[in-house]
């Protein structure tokens, strides 16, 4: 279900917010689709977030191939992006080879960590009509799992800038700015053409992409750069709480939630009933 990201440069155009968010399986797309997501992610954060992985290297392409595919069979509407995990990119044959995967699991495109070095691999994509969306700022592959803020000396401001300038320029669609400050964050996303979508980069950008995980409420942190929806860690701890007290109390299942033989049938096997 190939989709067209040409829709989000015209939205970049209108000033209308491209709203994006992480999903990592069928269900969370059904839901993000009913709430007209635009665009939906299957990112490596799937590794720290439902894999218990202990950081985003750690995830394979089997892990992306798989959550992509089951992404796929949920959504319906929104552009789904795959990230491509760490070294599945190495070199541009291998980038190749790999977004192709993602591509017959169902993703629409992919993403990838890095500025200027990863050009041969853009090029590659971008040659076989491969919808490309970067990924600048902090970039977990590449930094590690401690996240910190990029471009608040000039120098790297400077490096995030041409970084930008050259991803655009070798035909990405998008471009996630990651932990950067939001001046330069909106500086960048007035400089160059395709869309820009920030995460822990403040306001003013073309959109926002968010961990579901934090906007639900289910990892029990808070952090800076994100907002709890809704409190589903609590109410899911409640929940699991009163199944596992409803069944030691034998309060649990109920009768209705039991089905019965036919008395014939219970006589005939010579089962008395209650």
């Amino acid at each position: 279900m190939s989709k067209d990201p040409e829709k989000f440069f015209a939205m970049k155009a209108r000033r209308e917010p491209i709203v994006a968010l992480t999903c990592y399986d069928a269900l969370t797309a059904r839901l993000e689709d009913a709430a007209a997501i635009d665009v939906v992610l299957v990112g490596d954060s799937v590794g720290t977030n439902l894999l218990g992985r202990a950081s985003e290297r750690d995830v394979t392409m089997e892990d992306m191939l798989h959550h992509t595919a089951a992404v796929a069979r949920g959504r319906t509407e929104a552009f789904l992006i795959a990230d491509m995990p760490y070294l599945s990119y190495a070199a541009p044959a291998r980038a190749l080879e790999n977004a192709r995967r993602l591509l017959a699991a169902g993703a629409d495109g992919v993403k990838l960590e890095s500025g200027r070095a990863i050009l041969p691999q853009v090029a590659a994509l971008r040659a076989e009509g491969i919808a490309v969306c970067g990924h600048l700022g902090y970039t977990p592959q590449t930094k590690g799992p401690r996240p910190a803020v990029a471009g608040k000396a000039a120098a790297e401001a400077r490096e995030l800038i041409a970084d930008a300038e050259a991803l655009c320029g070798a035909g990405i669609f998008m471009l996630v700015l990651e932990l950067v400050p939001e001046e330069l964050a909106r500086h960048i996303a007035g400089r160059i053409a395709c869309p820009v979508i920030g995460i822990g980069s403040g306001r003013g950008l073309d959109g926002e992409v968010q961990v579901v995980n934090d906007v639900l409420g289910l990892t029990g942190r808070a952090f800076r750069h994100a907002k709890a929806f809704a409190d589903l860690r609590g109410q899911a701890a409640a929940a699991i709480q009163a199944y596992a007290d409803a069944v030691r109390a034998r309060a649990f299942p109920e009768e209705r939630n039991a089905t019965r033989l036919p008395p014939e049938v219970a006589a005939e096997l010579g089962i008395a009933g209650e």
